[in-house]
């Protein structure tokens, strides 16, 4: 798969943009292992032109993490293409247009997943933006805004005629947000459109090996983006990766290995960070792990990890829990 002239190899697996999950650290430490390409949180055009430091922060990307694609949202087409141009500026391999975040303070507001209710207003942010940087464009959306309204097979044409080199489908309506299941059949009839001819990157529910290869085989994506999945689970691109060539499923490692890694992402965050607020961004992968899963009485300790203040106090519960137990796959 190629988008421009960047070339991500046959069957690439690729880490979603999420706010507040791919920071650079997190970004690194999926890459380390083995995903093909990875995206930033997503970066709000109007804070980045008004030059506001926490988000001019989020353009930070280092070499070893490469490809990597900057996001951006916004509802303002000047702003957008501004934005664009400082993006462009920090130097990704590609910049990616947001039009599918469902929360309400952003869809709510018209931007993310809140353009699926302006086409008009999309395909016209879409070909400024394109029009303003020299890399490669791609998009991020949904099936549509509600069940009534799946429109991504036309507007997936649409969206390919504004310019863009690929686009990644979440395989949900706006209305649904997270809940139920990801409908992927809309997203292989966008892929199998004779008239498309960018890459198609499906996104939605890939939470092991086993599902990723059926998403590729079953609907002939080009890519797969795995978002939740990834969450205190960096290790799923090693799984991926693996069946992927082989067919085969990776063995487990040791319990011990598992929460190593887990150990290392609190320790990059704090670095990041600081140790008050590196512990509470960790919180979110220490919770959604599924490597707890499966414990008896496991309760107690999940909320006191989660309560934890510090790195030693948090590391002395972590070294605590029973090492007889397997990641729950």
């Amino acid at each position: 798969m190629k988008i421009g002239h960047i070339d991500l190899g046959e069957h690439p697996v690729l880490l979603a943009p999420m706010e507040d999950v791919t920071d650079i650290s997190f970004r690194l430490m999926c890459k380390r292992f083995g995903a093909d390409m990875v995206y930033t949180e997503f970066v709000s055009s109007d804070a980045l032109i008004r030059h506001v430091n926490k988000t001019r922060e989020k353009l930070t990307v280092a070499g070893e993490e490469r490809p990597v694609a900057i996001q951006i949202y916004g509802k303002e087409v000047a702003a957008m293409a501004e934005a664009a141009r400082l993006c462009e500026e920090a130097g990704p391999d590609i910049l990616d247009i947001n039009f599918g975040c469902p929360v309400k303070k952003v869809a709510g507001k018209g931007a993310g997943a809140g353009m699926l209710r302006n086409i008009p207003l999309m395909l016209e942010i879409t070909k400024a933006v394109v029009n303003a940087v020299k890399i490669p464009v791609t998009v991020k959306t949904r099936l549509g805004w509600d069940i009534n309204n799946q429109i991504i097979v036309d507007l997936a044409e649409q969206l390919q005629d504004c310019g863009i080199a690929a686009l990644s489908i979440h395989g949900r309506t706006r209305s649904q947000m997270y809940t139920g299941e990801a409908d992927w059949r809309l997203i292989g009839e966008v892929k199998n459109n004779p008239r498309m001819h960018i890459p198609i990157i499906g996104n939605g529910d890939v939470t092991s090996a086993e599902i990723c290869k059926q998403r590729f085989d079953e609907y002939g994506v080009d890519g797969v983006m795995i978002g939740r999945g990834s969450i205190g689970r960096p290790w799923i691109f090693r799984e991926v990766s693996h069946f992927l060539q082989t067919g085969e499923l990776l063995p487990d490692e040791s319990f011990g290995w598992y929460l190593d890694i887990l150990k290392q992402q609190v320790l990059q965050s704090v670095e990041r960070l600081d140790e008050r607020r590196g512990i509470l961004h960790i919180r979110r992968h220490l919770a959604a792990t599924p490597l707890f899963k499966g414990i008896p009485d496991f309760k107690p300790t999940r909320i006191a990890m989660l309560r934890a203040a510090t790195v030693e106090e948090l590391f002395q519960i972590m070294d605590n829990i029973p090492q007889q137990y397997h990641i729950e796959k």
